[in-house]
């Protein structure tokens, strides 16, 4: 204990030992003491040692204190001091005490690769990281806390490789995701801070970060820290879902399908009292409009980023920020970015840009939004950032927005422009900027005027309307002209630029606007000046811009005027400029430094006000113009006038185009439609089908009881005698028989109906096969479903003749029972002629009344079930006779599909003989050329081997006694009537297998390769004994 007394600051009578000394006995005490208290003391002092001796305390104990946490995981104090002896060594932001200022200077400098060093040894062997991880399912805040914090320091040391060693670490992730659930915020605090250095640039991980629920815990987190007013918690929280969604499209997807976009709504809901705003919640608030904008940023899919604008929209997201868009007391750094928010969330999406058009600022009287921010823009006092946020935004309104194009364009035309001059347009304001003398401001309005004509000729044509006063007692000058008329004068390079790139905008795929700018004799000879000359490099921009307007004015000419023709603008730069030279100004758009700039992102971001230039639309218009106008400077007129004719055979193809695909897809609907209808018919078939099965099994029923009661009223008539006919004779009342008489034609009357209603539907189904076939769309739809139907041909078939037999038995039974009716009609009406009778026969009959009568009524129930029967078989008639007309048309049509295969077998069969006559010749010119080589005295292998089967005419002459037993035994088979006897006598398939033996005969044969004649012989049995099979499997 002395030698504890003297490291903790005990006094000591001999010398001091050094630090490395000490910290060398100190790791002998840990390898080799056997007490765990001594271990435990021993690190203890290590880590009080580390931070000042952290060189030597991190090569002589680290290996030490790996033991340590692998071996001592029971006892916690021990594993904390080690884990914070780690820490200490390996993280760059120890404190420094008691140091000089030159020993200062010198850790600083060492510091980084001190660390990087030391977690490089640690995470060598991986199971280091994995045994940190499993430490940190240790609920003791000793261990779990210093775990996290050691775990972090690797993470920014050496972030790549740990993450791939906890990437492949089973749970490892999940094991980190626990943290955020820790009660104790300094650990969960400490978690967020870990998952950050975690998922920073690694997309796998941040997937299963996702998935592990960290949005559903991160947002909790953030709505208990109070939102936008809470601390730095809020601040780390914020940066970890910025990592986790930035880029990644499948965390973005999962955010929004989770309904998380929903939950940030709240974020963004300030009071009225916006003064006094502290510094976190601006931080955290700027993040949170960051965070917005990652879900909607333009370099994300299109249809995510269309998804999420919607779900902005539909959960008052937008709104929320327009609202903080239009508050007064806002800080302008957070204005700024919730501009550039707000312009993201509407980019492209024409709902929200409709919404964003009718938000009015809280002014009186109040004006449209886009007015306001357009003042701030033209306003040359407003910050630099601000405005160009608000050129962005504007951007981003009138992107794909051609109703917002067309209203801005109309500000400015004469029929809508206040006369009284109250309210401010934003079509005004452009105009004041365009105008203006500051040069930030022309730059932008030219630039949103710009945005206002893109990808719009509507708009083009009618900016051309525009007339502007420019003094009193002038009359009005066209936009098109006064700003020509700007750029003759000579203005700052920035305007000249912004003006340029705007009527360069106006005359792309503009005609009439291409005519109006030539109509003005001063503006070719103006643009052809400013490329002739030798300026300097400032100036070189706007000789490129000049060259790109001069093409622009050639390429989209229509030679409407005769002094301004293609031809005659070409020759002018020949003889002016120059070809080569031409070409090479124009190129000083695309090589400049700032173009490349604006053309990365749609968003202006420029350090200073020189710096705007270019627009990242325009730069996209160069970039499709600059060949196309370098073709054209070196066409001749004869390939202009073949390209005009080119256009317009590709125009005339494209409608042509246009209309068959319109005329497909209607084709398309109507085969749906009529693939809805076979599957209803399908349907109503089958229906149909159980109708019928159960129809005669009622029918057998039937024919049972009315043989039983044939059977009773024999036996009961020869009971009875004589005496029956005369008991019948007087049963029987003359009105019964006229009311039997009537029920008979009413009868005969609904058959007549029946029959006519029967003729009807025939002939109204006749007439929809020919309105079906004429197009031709029902039978290809027909051959289109059929074609994976040909194996159910015969299905059919069999289904029909089984229809047509039920339906003749059917008719059989009408008849019958018709035979039956009559001749109990003709009994009654012979009754009725007999009925004056004797008195005799009276006293008989008067005997059994009773009995006499209820054998009538059972017979006149017996002749009415009979009509009822009667009645239902007329109906089965005629719904089986239509479903036997819509079985014979299926089997037109697939005896037309049979046809067809027919036809094709037998160009097949057609081709192998041709291939048989081929061989033969093939054959005979072996032979010449083997005998020309016996001549020559070449030595030359024998036609057959010994080994071969003797005699080539064998197999052939086998082939056809094995075809005549075959064809014997099939007419055997239709002796005894099988159906498919004929099928196989005409079936080819047998044909085709014996000609393909014959076929590989001839080949090893002719190519003297030794086949054995058993193998021969088995070879041919084998390809009988599949043909028979095929055959009998076919048949049954």
């Amino acid at each position: 204990m002395n030698f504890f007394r003297g490291v903790m600051g005990g006094q000591s009578t001999g010398p001091q030992p050094s630090g490395a000394e000490t910290i060398q006995k100190l790791c002998d005490r840990v390898a080799s003491s056997t007490l765990l208290d001594d271990r435990r003391d021993a690190v203890r002092a290590l880590k009080s040692l580390s931070k000042k001796y952290r060189l030597e305390v991190g090569i002589q104990a680290m290996e030490h204190l790996i033991h340590v946490l692998q071996t001592d995981r029971s006892d916690s104090e021990i594993i904390g001091y080690t884990l914070d002896t780690l820490y200490n060594i390996m993280s760059n932001d120890v404190e420094e005490e008691e140091q000089d200022d030159m020993e200062e200077d010198n850790s600083s400098k060492q510091s980084d690769d001190l660390g990087s060093q030391f977690t490089e040894i640690f995470i060598k062997q991986q199971e280091n990281v994995t045994l940190l991880l499993s430490l940190l399912e240790e609920f003791d805040f000793h261990v779990r806390w210093p775990g996290v914090r050691l775990l972090t320091t690797l993470l920014k040391q050496q972030g790549p490789q740990v993450q791939q060693i906890i990437l492949v670490s089973p749970m490892g992730v999940s094991r980190l995701m626990d943290l955020l659930a820790d009660s104790r915020e300094v650990i969960r605090n400490d978690g967020v801070l870990l998952l950050q250095a975690l998922t920073r640039s690694n997309a796998a991980i941040q997937k299963i970060v996702a998935f592990e629920n960290a949005f559903e815990r991160l947002l909790d987190i953030i709505t208990e820290e109070g939102n936008s007013d809470g601390g730095i918690v809020v601040e780390d929280c914020l940066l970890l879902l910025q990592n986790l969604l930035k880029n990644n499209n499948s965390n973005q997807n999962f955010f929004k399908e989770g309904s998380y976009i929903q939950r940030m709504k709240p974020w963004f809901e300030v009071g009225d009292d916006n003064s006094g705003w502290s510094a976190q919640k601006v931080t955290n608030l700027h993040l949170m409009l960051q965070l917005v904008r990652v879900l909607v940023s333009p370099t994300n899919p299109p249809g995510a980023t269309s998804s999420c604008q919607k779900a902005m929209y539909q959960c008052g997201l937008l709104q929320q920020l327009c609202i903080i868009l239009m508050a007064t007391g806002v800080p302008a750094d957070i204005l700024t970015e919730t501009i550039n928010t707000v312009s993201e969330v509407i980019r492209g999406c024409q709902v929200n840009q409709d919404y964003f058009a009718s938000v009015n600022a809280p002014s009186n009287p109040p004006r449209p939004a886009i007015v306001v921010l357009l003042m701030s823009m033209v306003n040359e006092r407003q910050p630099f950032v601000l405005r160009c946020a608000v050129l962005y935004c504007f951007q981003c309104f009138l992107y794909k927005n051609q109703k917002g194009q067309g209203e801005i364009v109309s500000t400015l035309l004469p029929s809508t422009i206040d006369a009284t001059g109250i309210s401010v347009s934003a079509g005004q304001l452009l105009c004041g900027g365009l105008f203006s003398t500051d040069s930030l401001s022309n730059w932008c309005a030219a630039v949103a005027l710009a945005h206002a004509l893109q990808e719009n000729s509507t708009q083009k044509e009618q900016l051309l309307r525009v007339q502007l006063a420019t003094s009193i007692g002038n009359p009005p000058v066209s936009l098109l002209q006064q700003c020509t008329n700007i750029l003759s004068q000579g203005s700052k390079v920035q305007t000249r630029v912004g003006l340029l790139m705007l009527l360069c905008t106006w005359l792309s795929n503009c005609p009439i606007a291409v005519t109006h700018f030539l109509h003005n004799s001063a503006n070719i000879p103006f643009l052809t000046a400013q490329i002739a000359e030798n300026l300097g490099e400032e100036e070189q921009l706007v000789q490129g811009l000049c060259a790109l307007l001069l093409g622009i004015s050639i390429y989209f000419n229509d030679n409407s005027l005769e002094n301004y023709m293609k031809e005659k603008l070409k020759q002018l730069i020949e003889k002016r400029i120059g070809k080569e030279n031409f070409i090479e100004k124009l190129g000083f758009i695309s090589k400049h430094e700032l173009y490349s700039r604006a053309a990365q992102k749609p968003q202006p971001s420029f350090s200073t006000p020189d710096h705007m230039m270019f627009d990242h639309e325009f730069t996209k218009l160069v970039k499709e113009l600059e060949g196309v106008i370098t073709k054209s400077i070196y066409k001749s007129s004869e390939e202009d006038k073949k390209e005009e004719e080119v256009k317009k055979t590709l125009e005339q193809h494209d409608s042509i185009v246009t209309h068959y695909k319109n005329v497909i897809r209607e084709q398309d609907f109507q085969l749906e439609e009529l693939k809805q209808q076979v599957s209803t018919l399908k349907c109503q078939n089958e229906q149909l089908q159980t109708a019928v099965t159960q129809q005669v099994s009622q029918i057998q029923q039937h024919k049972d009881q009315y043989n039983l009661l044939k059977i009773q009223l024999g036996k009961d008539n020869l009971h009875h005698g004589s005496h029956s006919d005369g008991a019948q004779m007087n049963g029987i009342q003359p009105e019964e028989i006229s009311r039997l008489k009537e029920e008979i034609k009413e009868l005969k009357n609904k058959q007549e109906l029946l029959q006519g209603q029967l003729t009807e539907k025939d002939s109204l189904i006749e007439n929809l096969k020919s309105t079906q076939s004429a197009p031709g769309k029902m039978e290809q739809s027909l051959e289109t479903c059929m074609d994976g139907e040909s194996e159910s041909t015969t299905k059919l078939q069999r289904e029909v003749e089984t229809l047509r037999a039920q339906l003749n038995l059917q008719s059989v039974e009408i008849s019958k029972l018709q035979m039956e009716k009559q001749e109990l009609l003709q009994k009654t009406e012979a009754f009725t002629k007999s009925l004056p009778v004797s008195g005799d026969n009276g006293t008989v009959t008067a005997a059994k009344p009773t009995d006499i009568e209820g054998r009538l009524s059972s017979l006149v129930q017996e002749t009415k079930e009979l009509k009822n029967e009667v009645k239902a078989l007329s109906e089965e008639k005629a719904s089986i006779k239509q479903q036997l007309d819509s079985s014979n048309s299926t089997i037109a049509i697939l005896q037309n599909e049979k046809n067809k295969l027919q036809l094709g077998l037998a160009k097949a069969a057609k081709e192998q003989d041709d291939l048989l006559v081929l061989l033969a010749d093939q054959d005979q010119k072996i032979i010449s050329l083997k005998s020309k080589l016996k001549d020559l005295g070449h030595p030359v292998r024998p036609l057959v081997s010994n080994r071969i089967c003797p005699c080539k005419d064998f197999v052939p002459q086998l082939y056809f006694i094995t075809c005549s037993v075959s064809y014997f035994f099939v007419k055997c088979l239709e002796i005894f009537h099988f159906e498919g006897a004929h099928y196989i006598v005409n079936n080819s398939i047998w044909n085709i297998i014996s000609l393909r033996f014959l076929l590989y005969f001839r080949y090893f044969v002719y190519r003297n390769t030794y086949i054995p004649a058993f193998e021969v012989l088995s070879l041919f049995i084998i390809c009988l004994t599949l043909a028979y099979t095929y055959n009998l499997i076919f048949y049954f």
